[in-house]
């Protein structure tokens, strides 16, 4: 588990009872529901090939500098 989510676990345990509902309205306007996200996205596949020349020049091009701040 993350630090952060190990943060907002002991953060939530903290929350007065009376307050739980308020919170969990708030959390909830925040998350989107899983069966909203469709899978696999649109831009899955979008490549053109077989997917094995994918990651092909990956060493040429990062002995290019790609990536790195000029």
């Amino acid at each position: 588990m993350s630090g952060a989510r190990e943060e907002l676990e002991r953060l939530v345990n903290e929350i007065p009872d009376d307050q739980v509902p308020v919170v969990l309205a708030d959390v909830r306007r925040h998350l989107r529901s899983v069966h909203d996200r469709p899978w696999p996205p649109k831009f899955f596949g979008i490549a053109s090939g077989d997917g094995t020349a994918v990651g092909a020049r990956a060493d040429e091009l990062l002995a290019e500098g790609f990536g790195q701040y000029k």
